[in-house]
């Protein structure tokens, strides 16, 4: 089954949904959406035409190791030179180093369309653009001018090294150990797992953004650096010089993004150490890295979209070809789109999707304002709403692209779980994005921990009370089309303004409860938010089609938000009652955790 980039959907939620045409307007962003529209539907085509053909080939052939050098699957190198060498490397880069600087609300929409077409291809280019992000925020300007142009050019690319074998997610217990030398370059010693893309055949050079210990370093997170340790070193000229003192020492077999090659990477090998270069201050490192995991955070979710998107679209040609059994209305065998609860699984996947869409897209489009406005009390307040999002927008996503490629290999049956259909392989590619770039307990933690309490609570309660807007807009519409939809999505936002509430206060005076109940807020958050933001699609479509407009896609946005409403808003009541008094059940089960 071809692949098709959803453009006309990005678009249509960029133009109506996002703050995009008033900064265009105001001259912040010097863009048309005619230019926008062609550069969504460029790149819709090439992740149709040039990567998602390759998907299959790499998900069967993997990569391989040999003698410290891996080799990406047939077809991989060609198209990540020709992926580079149409500008899409440099398309989120300030211009100063070669780079676009488009908003990110439209870099994201790229994202989506590289990782549906083959996330194993797009998890490549989301690293070097985290890590020219770091640089471009943190490194001197002598790193700046030696690599970023090559980065933004994708003639080199970027990796992020954090995980290591004994600490996991616990950055605190990081061991990797940097020693400063005379010429003021440092000697990097240690052992990094997990890596993506650390070692390659793509690129000419690969750039490894590194944490690790000053030896007097105080203990904890407050003693880690930054270091940039290039796999060549780079001459005077910019030419590359000596293989750099760092290997991979193997790669993972993993349950899916097999053409991603995921590296074990052993720095100080040899023993004389890899040399490295600061980026930013010493012990300060995390706080670096901070703006590359965050960028990464956004982008994981975007694969959960991507991903969530193509089994749709496999799971939906798929029922309209398949027939077995009658359906209502229908004479002889049916195609099993007409069967009710094939419908059900479809809509589900659709709705979730599109919600997911949506977080993922006013997340981008927050930190858009937060960098372009021109008020910086405007952009303060922007840069909390997305900082609030931005976990919201990877657990929520991830765990979408899990459950539906999942129900993309129900609506296959028996077909989805054999490979031939590749509704598995959605499945298995999916399973790591709740895990990586932060695991989805984790981001919950961070949203109940640091962002809900932000200004004390009062960013939250102003989305929550777009959201008590957005379904006042809907119900006062009274229109049949919409259903009870107003109605279920005010009373998720109600629930979600009680529930935060309560977590306030236990923040305050009972944070193990809070901490015991964090998954279950951050899901209520986005079933008010996810919500919202498809109504505000649909309001939009309903407008346009009350002044004439016979796009069939308007009556699709309507048909997609009230599912939504009245099939998965409606959980907004159980997670309240998850979050308000569950927590008892977690906290006092230590019986069944004793038992082996």
């Amino acid at each position: 089954m071809s692949y098709r980039a959803p453009v006309e959907e990005v678009s249509y939620f960029l133009k109506t949904c996002t703050s995009l045409p008033s900064l265009m307007e105001q001259g912040l962003v010097e863009l048309s959406f005619d230019v926008v529209d062609a550069v969504l539907e460029e790149a819709g085509k090439f992740a149709a035409t040039a990567i998602a053909p390759l998907d299959r080939v790499a998900d069967r052939q993997g990569c391989t190791l040999k003698d410290g050098a891996v080799s990406t699957p047939e077809g991989w190198r060609a198209a990540y030179e020709a992926w580079a060498a149409a500008g899409w490397s440099a398309v989120a880069a300030e211009e100063e180093f070669g780079g676009q600087n488009l908003p990110t609300s439209v870099t994201s929409a790229l994202t989506e369309f590289w990782n549906s077409a083959s996330p194993s291809f797009g998890i490549g280019g989301v690293l070097t653009l985290g890590a020219i992000e770091a640089l471009t925020a943190h490194g001197s300007a002598e790193l700046q001018r030696i690599y970023l142009p090559k980065m933004v050019a994708g003639t080199w690319t970027g990796t992020m090294n954090l995980t290591e074998p004994q600490a996991g997610s616990d950055l605190a217990a990081l061991r990797s150990k940097a020693v400063k030398q005379a010429d003021g370059t440092y000697r990097i010693f240690g052992t990094k797992i997990f890596i993506s893309y650390g070692e390659h055949d793509l690129a000419e050079n690969i750039v490894h953004l590194v944490l690790a210990r000053l030896p007097d370093a105080p203990a904890g997170t407050k003693g880690i650096s930054l270091f940039l340790v290039p796999k060549f070193q780079v001459n005077a000229d910019g030419s590359l010089g000596a293989r750099n003192d760092v290997v991979c020492a193997g790669i993972e077999h993993k349950l899916g993004l097999h053409g991603s090659p995921t590296c074990t990477m052993v720095f100080g090998d040899k023993g004389e150490g890899a040399v490295g270069y600061l980026v930013g201050e010493e012990n300060r490192g995390l706080a670096c890295m901070f703006t590359m995991m965050n960028n990464a955070r956004l982008a994981v979710g975007i694969q959960g979209v991507a991903v969530a998107e193509r089994a749709t679209q496999r799971a939906f040609a798929f029922a309209r070809e398949r027939k077995q059994g009658k359906a209502p209305g229908i004479e002889g065998s049916a195609p099993i789109i007409a069967h009710p609860d094939v419908k059900r699984m479809l809509l589900t996947m659709r709705a979730e999707t599109d919600a997911a869409r949506a977080i993922c897209l006013k997340t981008a489009d927050a930190l858009d304002r937060s960098r372009r406005l021109a008020d910086p009390i405007a952009r303060a307040a922007a840069l909390a709403e997305a900082s609030l999002l931005t976990p919201v927008a990877k657990a929520f996503s991830t765990d979408v692209g899990i459950e539906v490629a999942s129900l993309g290999v129900q609506v296959h049956g028996g077909m989805g779980y054999v490979e031939e259909t590749g509704a598995a392989q959605h499945m298995r590619d999916a399973r790591i994005f709740a895990i990586y770039e932060g695991t989805n307990g984790i981001q919950a933690i961070d949203l109940v921990t640091r962002k809900v309490p932000q200004e004390g609570g009062d960013v939250i309660n102003a989305l929550i009370a777009d959201y008590r807007d957005i379904a006042e807009e809907m119900a006062a519409l009274n229109a049949p089309d919409f259903g009870h939809a107003g109605a279920r999505l005010m009373e998720a936002a109600e629930a979600l303004g009680r529930a935060t509430i309560v977590m306030l206060d236990r923040l305050a005076d009972e944070p193990s409860k809070a901490l015991a109940t964090a998954t279950p807020y951050l899901k209520l958050y986005a079933r008010a938010a996810g919500g919202a933001y498809l109504a505000r699609a649909a309001l939009a479509s309903y407008g346009e089609r009350a002044q004439g407009a016979s796009d069939p896609r308007l009556s699709a946005r309507i048909a997609v938000a009230r599912f939504f409403a009245e099939n998965l808003a409606v959980e907004a009541k159980g997670l309240e009652e998850a979050v308000t008094g569950g927590a008892g059940g977690v906290l006092d089960a230590e019986a069944v955790l004793a038992i082996a």
